[in-house]
């Protein structure tokens, strides 16, 4: 009784791995199924927005159908097998739904344009609390003592998240913004739907610009907590490069007066960077042991190295119920 209660930990700590898994193949699934409800593909789900911004939904859906949905289940399998990459690889594709899903929901003009995207809340929630629980799940299962990058990898990841703070900031928010405050009827996305114009400025500039800065401040400093966030973060944006590129792609598609075939291949470029970035950021957890069992063991305060790994050369001491009888000799006399 005392051996299976101190082994409880073990099984919980392995336990963690699968759940993690779980959670993933259940995030996969919805996303897909939301991707193929929508414009993209039955066409069941009809968001309520303007056509400018429609291009974006639809693009945020391909690359949900196409990218976030197989790295998912990919990360899925490298979980099921205890691989140290999945918890980071499952915290980024989390994320990156987290963000996505939100904006879906929030970022409707409901009762102003047609649409019926309230009818499929629980789905959209459904993705929602799904990425919540595989956030929380990988988020444990990471390593917090990650190995450290070579100065030169250090330099390029902090250098990368730093160069997108700047680019969201005032490449791409920052003009948008003041056009909107000095002459808003000019810019038909935002005369079209300015909910999602401003929820999106709110999540880039509230929450990813912050981390980004942090991240890549920290990760060139040798922080640990830095490198532990970088490579979630780094999916992320690779994610989301991935999004952008899907839009610019159905823009082009559907013949978008404001489409650029030039800003498609640059995103692309750009998305490829960050993939590339992202696999040599986390090579070093590749290298790691997986978690085993015994290992797991080790973490553990209550359960004795000896009680699962007994040292080399030396016998495990076997219960006994009775003194023997030579034994029973030597006290007697």
């Amino acid at each position: 009784m005392a051996t299976q209660q101190r082994t409880r930990p073990v099984a919980r700590a392995v336990d963690s791995y699968r759940l993690l898994a779980a959670a993933l193949t259940a995030l996969a699934a919805t996303m897909a199924t939301s991707s193929l409800l929508g414009p993209l593909g039955a066409g069941l789900m009809r968001y309520r927005t303007s056509p400018t911004t429609l291009h974006q939904l639809v693009g945020g859906d391909a690359a949900a159908l196409f990218v976030v949905t197989p790295l998912a289940v990919a990360a899925a399998v490298l979980a099921g097998r205890r691989h140290p990459v999945a918890p980071p690889l499952a915290a980024g594709i989390a994320g990156y739904a987290l963000y996505t899903y939100a904006q879906v929901v929030i970022g409707q003009e409901y009762l102003r344009l047609p649409g019926n995207v309230e009818r499929f809340f629980p789905l959209l929630l459904a993705a929602f609390l799904l990425a919540e629980a595989t956030l929380v799940l990988a988020w444990r299962a990471l390593s917090p003592h990650p190995s450290a990058p070579s100065r030169q990898l250090a330099r390029a990841a902090g250098g990368t998240l730093l160069g997108a703070a700047a680019f969201l900031l005032l490449g791409l928010h920052l003009p948008t913004m003041v056009t909107a405050w000095t002459d808003p009827a000019s810019m038909i996305e935002y005369a079209s739907s300015p909910t999602p114009f401003w929820t999106v400025k709110l999540m880039d500039l509230g929450i990813v610009v912050p981390a980004a800065v942090a991240v890549g401040l920290g990760v060139l400093r040798g922080a640990a907590w830095a490198r532990r966030m970088a490579y979630p973060l780094l999916t992320w944006l690779t994610c989301l490069g991935a999004s952008v590129t899907a839009m610019a792609v159905v823009m082009l598609a559907d013949g978008d007066p404001d489409a650029s075939p030039m800003l498609a291949a640059g995103f692309a470029a750009v998305t490829v960077t960050l993939a590339g970035l992202t696999v040599a950021f986390g090579r070093p957890l590749a290298a790691r042991r997986r978690p085993t069992a015994s290992a797991l063991c080790y973490c553990a305060p209550d359960i004795p190295r000896d009680l699962v790994a007994p040292q080399a050369g030396r016998a495990a001491p076997l219960p006994s119920t009775s003194a023997s009888p030579g034994r029973a000799r030597s006290l007697s006399a």
